[in-house]
C-alpha cells in the first residue's frame, strides 16, 4: 500500500533550480524501481529519469546534464534535482514506484517501461522565459 506525495514545484525563471521530493508512505521494498515522470498540458506522459535499487540511473536526453534523480533510502524520500530550467520543463511532474524493480537493458534502467505499480499525485512546474 505504499503511497507517493510529491512537493517541490513552483514557478521559476528559466535557467532557475528546482528540487522536487517524493515522499514514499507505507513499507515501499528496497528491490524497487523509482522514476520521475512530467506531463505537460494536453500532452503525454514521458519519463524523465529513472533509478532503481543499486542507485543506477537513466535520464531523458532532453534533461540529461541538467537533471539528478537521487533518493534517500532512510527517509524513504525520491528527489529530482533541476537545473538550468527550460520553458521546455514546464509540466505537471509525477513520481512512480513499482515494487518488482527496474527492468535493465545493458545495464541501465529502462526509460521505456511506465506501467508503474504507484504514481504520485503530481507537483506543477511552470518555467518563465
Amino acid at each position: 500500500q505504499v503511497q507517493l506525495k510529491e512537493s517541490g514545484g513552483g514557478s521559476v525563471q528559466a535557467g532557475g533550480s528546482l528540487r522536487l521530493s517524493c515522499v514514499a508512505s507505507g513499507n515501499p521494498a528496497r528491490s524497487s524501481c523509482m522514476a520521475w515522470f512530467r506531463q505537460p498540458p494536453n500532452n503525454e506522459r514521458e519519463a524523465v529519469a529513472v533509478i532503481d535499487l543499486d542507485g543506477t540511473t537513466n535520464y531523458a536526453g532532453s534533461v540529461k546534464g541538467r537533471f539528478t534523480i537521487a533518493k534517500d533510502n532512510a527517509k524513504n524520500t525520491l528527489y529530482l534535482e533541476m537545473n538550468d530550467l527550460k520553458t521546455e520543463d514546464s509540466a505537471m511532474y509525477f513520481c512512480a514506484y513499482d515494487p518488482w524493480g527496474c527492468t535493465l537493458i545493458n545495464g541501465s534502467p529502462s526509460l521505456v517501461n511506465t506501467d508503474y505499480r504507484h504514481w504520485g499525485q503530481g507537483t506543477q512546474v511552470t518555467v518563465s522565459a
